[in-house]
């Protein structure tokens, strides 16, 4: 339904404007507002008598016209026209009336999905989301048609359409019968990639990331999975998957990826904040096309308060089996807790990122020097090659609300292959989230970190060890202040283990708030750890930029408050 006034461009006469007041239920008076000629031309000086006159003749129908599309087909409207001095003033009043629900909802099927995979009707049904005694407005009609829609052409069938849609009104009885008939057309399966927009890079970098296999069913997961992968290599700015939708051509149907490039060069800096290692400053380069080969060169540095990092990459183009390798050098300072600890990283890495999983094969070289207050600076070496995996299960990666996130690695290191002293390490990292109503959320959050040797932590490079405490780990304590404590000074343990339980309640899409209980402890000895506790409350914001968490920890040991400011994306 449209409505559509013209105004003649040259008036008769000018006269001054006029103010409209709208006495209607809070929904409709924000909808007539928006949308009534009469309110939307109310501050131009140029309406001349004729037309003034004209739009209050007609804004009763069309206010009328407008509640229907909110479901009140008996909506009752006046208007009463009042000039104090030269300015008229008109005052629009709606009555809605009851509003119309719905009785009965009718949906059909034609096309391959009758014979080839009739559960997927029951699929396109719990799409559907206007049910049975809800209240029927055009917004929601439209809504319902298109979801249901989406989800009939989200696998198989590409091109499936409305056939028919209805929705029967009944004024005196206040009802709403509604049918619609779905088309799904036939079965859709993919075909090669078609790429375009390339310049810089070679196509081999899409193709061998590509996880589509030709003849594969249609899937728009499965798009945005190829989307996502090609996405990820960092060649590219943009990135748009598709395939044609022509029913008459539905097998092996082309899928176009087209690409707009990065250049070879590109710089970014920032600032930002951290309630654990305060005030930061931070810079990346890379170049893209090292060797004339795509070969990616990083350079980066993050510079803290309490940690310095500068890091350096040599990576080689995805592999046939979407595998990068790269060479990279890491230094790293960090001064907390009164010790301060340098390491430097050396090694080779081969990864592989797909749509919920990463994995990581390395074999790092680790000259760590850590200097504390009770003895002179101790330098330790090790030679760790380690596997890495990661799992992500959730909702959404942004704004997780159901699923969970699981991180795994172990790693080993042999006595006098460049190493002092031989050990095993393992540490494991995961998050579960529980949805409660449509508000509410429980997050579970645990580490749990060991390196197992013969003897004690001597000879152990520090950065391989383990403290607790801050925001990510024992809200109510300092950043990385439990640990083993040794004249003043607390140094990385063998052992960690720290445990998150975490209620939210928000308000509206973006606001919420927090109650929260960690416990965990870092030690050398099982036999001698000391769990600390901390509980505290914090605020929740749903950000353009990600969610942003504040919270006040109180620590049960220490019986003090701390304020911890973070970013908190859930992989």
């Amino acid at each position: 339904m449209g409505l559509v006034i013209i105004l003649a461009c040259l008036p008769v006469s000018a006269q001054a404007e006029y103010t409209v007041d709208i006495e209607a239920p809070r929904k409709l008076k924000a909808l007539l507002k928006k949308h009534l000629d009469l309110a939307r031309f109310a501050k131009r000086a140029d309406i001349s008598d004729e037309q003034f006159e004209f739009l209050v003749t007609a804004a009763p129908q069309q206010a009328r016209e407008l509640a229907e599309t909110e479901g009140y087909f008996s909506a009752v409207v006046t208007t009463d026209v009042v000039t104090l001095g030269n300015q008229p003033e008109v005052t629009i009043s709606l009555e809605p009336g009851p509003c119309t629900a719905i009785s009965s909802v009718a949906l059909n099927f034609t096309g391959a999905i009758q014979t080839e995979e009739p559960a997927r009707e029951d699929l396109v049904r719990r799409a559907w989301t206007l049910r049975r005694g809800d209240a029927f407005s055009q917004s929601a009609w439209e809504g319902a048609k298109n979801a249901s829609l989406k989800a009939l052409q989200a696998k198989r069938y590409a091109a499936a359409k409305i056939l028919h849609a209805q929705a029967l009104i009944d004024p005196r009885s206040e009802q709403a019968r509604l049918a619609a008939t779905f088309d799904s057309g036939p079965t859709f399966t993919m075909g090669a990639i078609e790429i375009s927009g390339l310049k810089r890079y070679p196509a081999k970098i899409i193709h061998h990331v590509n996880p589509l296999q030709p003849g594969e069913l249609y899937s728009v997961e499965r798009l945005l999975e190829l989307q996502r992968q090609v996405q990820n290599t960092t060649y590219f700015a943009s990135v748009a998957v598709d395939v044609a939708n022509d029913a008459s051509q539905p097998h092996h149907v082309p899928v176009k990826v087209k690409v707009s490039e990065y250049p070879w060069h590109s710089i970014r800096s920032g600032i930002g904040y951290s309630s654990d290692t305060g005030a930061r400053v931070q810079g990346n380069y890379v170049y893209n096309n090292m060797f004339g080969r795509s070969w990616i060169l990083n350079a980066q540095g993050q510079f803290e308060q309490h940690q310095q990092n500068i890091a350096l990459r040599l990576s080689m183009p995805p592999d046939r089996k979407a595998y990068t390798n790269s060479l990279l050098a890491t230094h790293t300072r960090t001064n907390i807790e009164d010790t301060d600890i340098r390491s430097l990283r050396l090694g080779a890495q081969r990864a592989r990122s797909l749509e919920n999983y990463d994995y990581a094969w390395s074999l790092l070289y680790y000259e760590d020097q850590l200097s504390q207050n009770a003895s002179a600076p101790d330098v330790s070496r090790a030679l760790v090659p380690t596997w890495s995996w990661t799992r992500r299960d959730v909702d959404d990666p942004m704004f997780a609300r159901r699923g969970n996130i699981v991180s795994l690695s172990a790693g080993f290191a042999v006595k006098d292959l460049m190493t002092e002293q031989s050990f095993g390490r393992f540490y494991m990292h995961g998050r579960q989230y529980f949805p409660l109503g449509k508000n509410d959320l429980v997050l579970f959050r645990a580490e749990l970190g060991s390196v197992l040797t013969a003897g004690g932590s001597t000879g152990i490079p520090a950065s391989l060890l383990f403290r607790a405490g801050g925001v990510n780990s024992v809200r109510g304590y300092g950043y990385q202040s439990i640990g083993h404590e040794v004249a003043g000074s607390v140094l990385p343990a063998k052992h960690l283990v720290t445990a998150s339980s975490e209620y939210q309640h928000w308000f509206n899409r973006d606001w919420g708030a927090a109650v929260f209980y960690d416990l965990g402890t870092a030690t050398d000895k099982w036999t001698e750890k000391t769990f600390y506790q901390g509980m505290g409350i914090g605020m929740r914001w749903r950000s353009p930029v990600g969610p942003i968490n504040l919270d006040l920890g109180y620590g049960l040991r220490d019986r003090r408050i701390r304020p911890y400011l973070t970013l908190g994306i859930a992989f």
